[in-house]
């Protein structure tokens, strides 16, 4: 009950509900507008590829996720150049091309330039004109004979596996740890080493010259006294 002089509680649930209401009914034509414009898609970019140009295969960020592989954004200049592909007619033959991405990894390069590989192994190139048809360009037949990629482009990775083996005395007793941190305290100490290295080179350099500049100096003293 409201306490003290104050308004009466009025409470007014009569709401137009049915103006917020969504619906939606139009879900299976929606998925067959769908399904057509697809269709449609592919026979306008007929013979390329549905999916669109070929991506490489890229390991995911963090320590978390770092085990997941999925498509990245396009082919480093590295990857292309063991490939012996130009960035340039990359891009004319529908591969991916990310000017910013750098390798961090062998076995990622190598997969990727497998995957160039066998990209270019079925690729069919059609001619700009079909009357004058260029050096690499496919022939009538092999262009009848072309079936357009509805999937991306497949992959699949081997994972290599160690045979199982005995443990050495040696791995008994070394320490990973201690391994780690010998190879740290060296890698900061790089600079402290190349320093010394010029500091000599350049001791030995000054006494060399000093050494040539001595009989210089006795030869003028000889001249002054006669």
């Amino acid at each position: 009950m409201v306490k003290h002089n104050n308004m009466l509680v009025n409470n007014h649930f009569k709401k137009a509900w049915q103006i917020h209401v969504k619906t939606w009914f139009n879900q299976p034509a929606k998925r067959a507008k769908r399904r057509l414009n697809r269709q449609k898609k592919a026979s306008f970019i007929f013979p390329r590829p549905v999916s669109g140009p070929l991506r490489p295969l890229v390991h995911g960020q963090t320590l978390r996720y770092q085990s997941k592989l999925k498509f990245g954004r396009g082919f480093s200049l590295d990857e292309l150049k063991l490939a012996k592909i130009s960035p340039r007619d990359a891009r004319t033959i529908g591969i991916s091309v990310d000017f910013r991405r750098r390798n961090r990894s062998l076995e990622t390069q190598t997969a990727n330039v497998q995957r160039l590989a066998l990209y270019k192994s079925k690729l069919v190139l059609f001619p700009r004109k079909a009357k004058k048809p260029k050096k690499g360009d496919a022939t009538k037949s092999e262009r009848n004979a072309v079936v357009q990629q509805t999937k991306p482009f497949p992959y699949h990775i081997v994972r290599s596996k160690d045979k199982a083996r005995a443990i050495t005395a040696k791995e008994k007793t070394d320490s990973a740890f201690m391994t780690l941190r010998k190879a740290r305290l060296e890698a900061s100490r790089v600079g402290d080493k190349i320093r010394k290295e010029r500091k000599a080179a350049a001791g030995a350099s000054a006494a060399a010259s000093k050494k040539e500049a001595e009989p210089k100096e006795e030869k003028e003293d000889k001249k002054k006294k006669k």
